[in-house]
């Protein structure tokens, strides 16, 4: 396959949530299109792609079939079984590469991969049982959190332990999945940096973001953040590095905690991310678009930030506000057209342009 893609070229995507209903928005305005692989029923992606396939990851066959159809594969979240993933690299390009999800997939590793590239994190210990457990909290100390290794997201697979006593507890909830115990971390607030990389290795960083999370969600996300000028450029760096040191292409978020010593790596996600969002408002070239250029090996757009805006995801109850939201001046609506309203459930955003002083 030729690096660059031609328009007309199709775009496989695996996962067909709101991320990957973005994706193909993007792609169509691009001239691509998309087929989209996903396990469950009417995804929210399928009602904007030009295919989609739904089938388990387990289905080789479906896997094959799909990977016969698309010219170039990218996905849209992070826990891919393994399996499936090597089914489809035997057959068509997987862009951003393995190694930014394997290093992703597991907490543990993901951790040892920034400290190896000299980035500062939570304070971690491996947990397998409880007296690993215990050892970790002789290590590290209370407050801390336990974290299962793998397949979590917006808070779910976490028990924080205030005391040591509250260690028999936060393993249960583990419910025997290995673990990571994270100290706390004195920050200030909490930043994202949407990076990306093309298959030349041109890196563009849109500007950091400044994260407001409830309940283990994102509830805003807002630009400009309140950052140093030089703090800003060290955030941009981080992300670069990581970025070139997996020779990733596609976009990532990159999450990072500011405190008063500096920048802390909360973590990555190999993929286009909730906290971007803002860029569809805020530059000529949204996170989406710069995925899809990437992925397609075209050259990444404009990333540059022409608006202040802040994002704020709608979740469950809050589509009760969604005719009042319509009327605001400045408000840009963006539904994912998911049909059932549930407690905690991502059912869209708004990004609001914000004037300037």
């Amino acid at each position: 396959m030729s690096e660059t893609l031609s328009t007309g070229a199709v775009i496989g995507i695996l996962g067909g949530g709101q991320l990957g209903r973005m994706l193909s928005v993007a792609a169509s305005r691009l001239g691509f299109r998309t087929h989209i692989f996903e396990p469950g029923a009417n995804p929210p992606a399928g009602h904007v792609a030009d295919q989609v396939t739904t089938a388990g990851y387990d289905d080789v066959a479906a896997l094959k079939a799909f990977a016969e159809t698309v010219d170039v594969i990218t996905y849209e979240f992070e826990n891919i079984p393994t399996e499936a993933l090597d089914v489809l690299e035997s057959l068509r390009p997987i862009r951003p590469g393995r190694e930014a999800l394997r290093v992703s997939q597991d907490r543990l590793v993901e951790k040892e991969f920034l400290q190896g590239l000299g980035l500062t994190t939570a304070p971690f210990a491996d947990v397998s049982d409880m007296a690993s457990l215990q050892a970790a909290i002789a290590e590290i100390g209370t407050p801390a959190i336990l974290k299962t290794r793998r397949f979590g997201y917006d808070g779910k697979g976490q028990a924080r332990i205030m005391e040591p006593g509250d260690a028999e507890q936060a393993l249960a909830d583990m419910a025997g999945a290995p673990a990571i115990l994270e100290g706390f971390v004195d920050f200030g607030f909490e930043i994202s940096v949407i990076a990306a990389r093309g298959v030349t290795g041109e890196v563009a960083c849109f500007d950091p973001g400044e994260n407001v999370h409830e309940g283990g969600i994102l509830r805003t996300t807002t630009v400009p953040a309140k950052l140093r000028p030089m703090m800003q450029a060290d955030a941009v760096l981080m992300a670069g590095k990581i970025l070139n040191a997996l020779d990733y292409v596609g976009v990532m978020g990159v999450e990072l905690f500011v405190t008063p010593k500096g920048l802390v790596v909360n973590e990555i996600a190999p993929r286009v991310h909730n906290s971007g969002h803002w860029t569809q408002q805020g530059c000529t070239v949204d996170q989406f678009e710069q995925h899809i250029r990437a992925v397609v090996g075209w050259p990444l757009g404009d990333g540059a930030r022409y608006a202040d805006v802040v994002m704020e995801n709608l979740i469950g109850d809050d589509m009760d506000r969604v005719d009042a939201i319509a009327k605001e001046p400045g408000a840009s609506l963006h539904l994912y057209g998911k049909a059932d309203v549930k407690p905690g459930r991502k059912m869209g955003h708004v990004n609001r342009i914000v004037a300037r002083d």
